[in-house]
């Protein structure tokens, strides 16, 4: 892996776009977004909605955003019996995200 000096930190976020993404870019968007709902899955509630604004429905779906990670913060820690799933889960998802070529 290469490495790369940079003058400002302006300068280092940017080295970090990609402004021509490809199909594996989005392959590997979508698996890290598949990633992240198995290791801390988010559950809205089922139904159909309806909201005066765009603002309310925003403050509703930050709502339900800060209960769960009010419930995640406050819950205990993962069980033992559960580790060896979850590290199966975790190196399966993370040999199907496909590697770009160096």
């Amino acid at each position: 892996m290469p490495v790369f000096k940079f003058r400002t930190y302006e300068e280092a976020e940017k080295a970090q776009w990609n402004f021509h993404p490809d199909e594996v870019y989005f392959l590997r968007v979508a698996r890290l977004f598949e990633f992240a709902q198995k290791v801390n899955p988010v559950h809205y509630p089922r139904g159909i909605f309806k909201y005066r604004s765009i603002e309310d429905a925003n403050r509703q779906s930050e709502e339900w955003l800060s209960e769960h990670c009010l419930k995640r913060n406050l819950s205990d820690s993962i069980e033992p019996e559960s580790v060896p799933r979850l590290k199966n889960e975790i190196a399966e998802a993370s040999e199907s995200i496909p590697r770009l070529n160096s």
